[in-house]
C-alpha cells in the first residue's frame, strides 16, 4: 500500500531499466519527493550523478516506494534478470 500524503503529482518519467545503469534528467524545482514503480525487479539510486550497480538498493517489480529528494538530484535504474523493464518515476511537491 501507497500513500502520496497530499503531494501533488508534477512530471513523470519514464526510464528503461536495461543492462547497464541509466539516469533520469535532474528533478525540477520544487520536487520534494519522487514515487518509483517499476515493471520489472531493478536495482535504483539517488543522486547528484548516480550510477545503480548491484549493490544498490532493490526495488521489487510493482511496488511502488516514495523517495525524499534534494534540488538537481537524479535517479538511475538497472535491471535484475535478462528482459528490459520500464521505471515510472512521479516528481511530488507540497
Amino acid at each position: 500500500m501507497s500513500f502520496n500524503y497530499g503531494l501533488r503529482q508534477g512530471t513523470v518519467l519514464k526510464l528503461t531499466s536495461g543492462s547497464s545503469s541509466s539516469a533520469s534528467a535532474a528533478f525540477t524545482a520544487g520536487t520534494e519527493y519522487i514515487r518509483v514503480v517499476s515493471t520489472i525487479a531493478c536495482h535504483i539510486l539517488v543522486a547528484g550523478t548516480p550510477t545503480a550497480t548491484t549493490s544498490t538498493s532493490l526495488l521489487p517489480a510493482n511496488e511502488v516506494e516514495i523517495i525524499k529528494v534534494s534540488p538537481g538530484e537524479k535517479i538511475a535504474v538497472l535491471r535484475i534478470g535478462g528482459s528490459d523493464g520500464e521505471l515510472y518515476v512521479t516528481e511530488l511537491s507540497a
